[in-house]
């Protein structure tokens, strides 16, 4: 298995990360990270090193009143507050969008409430990037689809977390083997 890890070059100065960097909250007050051209700017979000490529499977466990749990090309614009920088507002990302009480998928600022109770904290996200598939779940004793998108990715994936403007809300994250979704997801 790979490890997902964040791209330190791309999180906003309002994030802090512990915990050997797996999670993810809202700082008090502006870290200090260096001037890079690859960091948000303005959008509270960090990109994962990593590409997602082949058939990815990864989890983040979620608090607080707002979380986007987003898949992102590298091409992403970084400075300004604009649609072009924020996960979903384009047509280079695509985002799960957690409330407390509902979820919803943006995509190129379109964006879907989705119908699915319970609202769980513990999110799966599959990827099968030659098929085009994008599929999240919700993850408790069993695994329930949220939401799936099929279309055609036209360049590499990265995971991307933008946990908005609330202090309470924080992300934990791992990167599972394909071997464990297969099993959880009973595919052959």
């Amino acid at each position: 298995s790979h490890q997902l890890t964040l791209d330190l070059n791309t999180v906003n100065q309002w994030l802090r990360l512990s915990e050997s960097n797996r999670v993810i909250t809202q700082a008090k007050k502006k870290q200090r990270y260096p001037d890079h051209p690859d960091r948000f700017e303005y959008w509270l979000q960090v990109l994962c090193r990593e590409s997602v490529c082949g058939r990815c499977y990864w989890e983040v466990e979620w608090s607080g009143t707002r979380v986007f749990i987003s898949v992102s090309y590298k091409s992403i614009s970084r400075k300004g507050r604009g649609d072009e920088c924020g996960f979903g507002s384009n047509d280079q990302s695509w985002s799960l969008i957690c409330f407390p009480n509902e979820y919803s998928f943006r995509h190129n600022n379109n964006e879907d409430r989705l119908p699915v109770k319970p609202i769980n904290h513990r999110i799966g996200v599959f990827v099968d990037h030659s098929a085009g598939t994008l599929s999240f779940y919700s993850v408790s004793d069993t695994m329930s689809l949220i939401h799936t998108v099929q279309t055609t990715f036209t360049q590499l994936l990265y995971a991307g977390f933008n946990v908005v403007n609330n202090r309470s809300s924080s992300l934990y994250f791992s990167l599972h083997d394909i071997d464990t979704a297969a099993e959880l997801l009973s595919w052959k």
